[in-house]
């Protein structure tokens, strides 16, 4: 009778845990630390960076622009982000036997939006001036960067592709972008938004890693 080499507790064919835990709580203290910068220590003036992209990115407003800003708002936020995707992901994993991917894509987007709820309720940043959407309490972090870079992380180790990992970025890029674009954020709130999302992916990743790798291995036959 044949057994699976044995796996350490931080290891798993490859995926080692400790620096997924250190880089995904690296990401969440960056982030509350940028909370902190830019709205204890620099109180309610926008930092130059903020200001300036703010500027630029209202400049480039056109009709195209709009309705590519508005799609990427309602498909990142709402019902929509929070409920119809993840669910709507899970369903599919499901469909194709990934049950834990089915948890991992459901426990990290739901932890990324409370964690969001949370700074968001802590720093209570102004939004800015220009904003041409209608967005809940607090700028800070972006909720949608979250989610893009919460859902661009979930998916590359469920199907790791280096192409999955770019198209991620290449999305949360966007949703950042948009965000700046429709006044609903300042360039900082996105990178607090992004640094969330990443960090909690990271550490569920690394609490799941187990299960995850063992699913893949049977899926991959």
């Amino acid at each position: 009778m044949t057994s699976e080499p044995a796996e350490t507790s931080a290891t798993v064919r490859g995926v080692r845990r400790a620096p997924l835990v250190i880089a995904g709580a690296s990401a969440l203290v960056l982030a509350a630390l940028l909370g902190m910068l830019v709205t204890v220590w620099t109180g309610s003036t926008p930092l130059a960076v903020d200001e300036a992209w703010a500027e630029f990115a209202v400049s480039l407003r056109t009709p195209v622009g709009d309705w590519f800003a508005y799609a990427m708002n309602t498909v990142g936020g709402g019902d929509i982000g929070v409920f119809v995707v993840p669910i709507g992901a899970a369903i599919v994993l499901l469909i194709v036997r990934r049950p834990w991917g089915a948890l991992y894509f459901i426990a990290a987007s739901a932890a990324s939006a409370g964690v969001v709820q949370v700074l968001k309720q802590l720093f209570g940043r102004a939004r800015p001036e220009d904003m041409i959407v209608v967005s809940d309490f607090g700028s800070f972090p972006s909720g949608h960067v979250a989610n893009a870079a919460t859902i661009a992380v979930v998916v590359g180790v469920l199907v790791p592709r280096t192409w999955v990992w770019v198209a991620g970025a290449v999305y949360t890029l966007l949703m950042a972008f948009s965000r700046t674009y429709l006044g609903a954020h300042w360039l900082t709130d996105t990178v607090g938004g992004a640094l969330a999302g990443v960090g909690i992916a990271l550490l569920l990743w690394a609490a799941l890693a187990r299960p995850l790798e063992r699913e893949r291995r049977i899926r991959a036959g």
